[in-house]
């Protein structure tokens, strides 16, 4: 067992504690990696808040990237000195959502109560949606990292781990937007802003962003968009259609508010997808009305994390950074230290942050 510095949740909706707790080597198929930037996702602020539930005490964290300082037995194709990306995307490789290609929604259980990591007096630490990234050093099974380039810096490439092939992921994945259709993007944070890269990638004739301020919407004709549209309008969903001739052929939700959802079928055209991205608390719900679904035949797609497979659409989003056609040093509101964390996360929580980044 090895000390090392986490940001620690001991009670839902409190300040997070910088403490050091211990981390047990990689036992078979993990890699221990050593974290050099992790990315503030709202995630990750929602779980410490307690909107997901889940063990306490525990470390969050899962947008990360770093160099694998130790790898278990069975591990093959990584070793010491690598340089990895560290997601959360624990997959089997066995159960009927990984052979069926969409790992992101692996069915085998992970019980976060018994992950690497415990307290200084043995008691059990939460290891926080299977990553604990918010740490010094993380060990996680070796699917959840991905190799990457060892010139790429580390406070853009960990990006790649959570809020862009989310988004982008959203867009060609889940959504498969083909080149001259139109999209709705609501909410241009970090996530939206990816959407947005990833309907401009695909070719989009239109591609709307939609949000409360228009700082927003400027950030996000700065990444792609083609127009905004403000959501404080008495009726957004009319200006959306009116830019693009008719109703788009995908809307996505990139935020969790409730308010998002129950409009977004507003913006949509018949036979186009509603995609839905954002993630609000469990519990909180939506109304729609399934007639006019069906009447128009669109569709309700779930994206979880761009429904991603990692050795497959990393390297092509990493290739796309590196031609400048993905933005990503633009994407990075600020740079903090680990003790710096809470200041991280009240930024976020204002909406003012495209990403902030702690870098070790």
């Amino acid at each position: 067992m090895q000390k090392i510095k986490a940001a620690v949740c001991h009670a839902f909706g409190e300040p997070l504690s910088v403490e050091e707790v211990l981390l047990r080597p990689p036992a078979r198929g993990e890699v221990e990696v050593e974290i050099a930037a992790v990315a503030v996702c709202h995630s990750d602020i929602s779980y410490a808040e307690g909107g997901w539930g889940g063990p306490l005490p525990a470390v969050y964290g899962h947008e990360a990237a770093g160099r694998v300082t130790a790898v278990g037995d069975g591990v093959t194709g990584y070793a010491p000195g690598d340089t990895v990306l560290v997601t959360f995307l624990r997959a089997c490789g066995a159960c009927h959502s990984c052979v069926g290609g969409h790992p992101v929604v692996c069915e085998t259980p992970y019980d976060q109560a018994q992950g690497p990591l415990s307290a200084l007096d043995g008691s059990t630490m939460g290891h926080g949606l299977a990553c604990g990234a918010f740490a010094e050093k993380a060990v996680v099974d070796q699917s959840q990292v991905v190799k990457i380039p060892a010139d790429l810096p580390m406070d853009a490439a960990c990006l790649f781990s959570c809020s862009v092939v989310t988004g982008v992921g959203a867009v060609v994945n889940t959504a498969d937007l083909r080149m001259g259709q139109s999209a709705v993007v609501i909410g241009a944070g970090g996530v939206g802003l990816n959407v947005v890269q990833g309907a401009r990638v695909a070719g989009a004739a239109h591609v709307v962003a939609v949000d409360m301020t228009e700082e927003k919407l400027a950030a996000a004709k700065e990444f792609g968009a083609t127009a905004g549209v403000l959501a404080t309008e008495p009726k957004p969903w009319r200006a959306a259609q009116k830019i693009i001739g008719r109703g788009a052929d995908a809307v996505f939700v990139s935020v969790g508010a409730l308010p998002a959802y129950e409009t977004a079928l507003r913006y949509l055209a018949p036979g186009g997808k509603l995609v839905m991205v954002g993630m609000p608390h469990s519990g909180e719900a939506a109304n729609y009305e399934p007639v006019i679904v069906a009447a128009l035949g669109q569709q309700m797609l779930g994206s979880m994390m761009g429904d991603v497979i990692l050795p497959r659409d990393i390297p092509w989003m990493v290739e796309l950074y590196r031609q400048g056609r993905l933005k990503l040093d633009e994407m990075i509101s600020g740079r903090y230290r680990l003790d710096q964390i809470n200041e991280a996360i009240a930024h976020t929580k204002t909406g003012a942050a495209r990403r902030n980044v702690i870098v070790f």
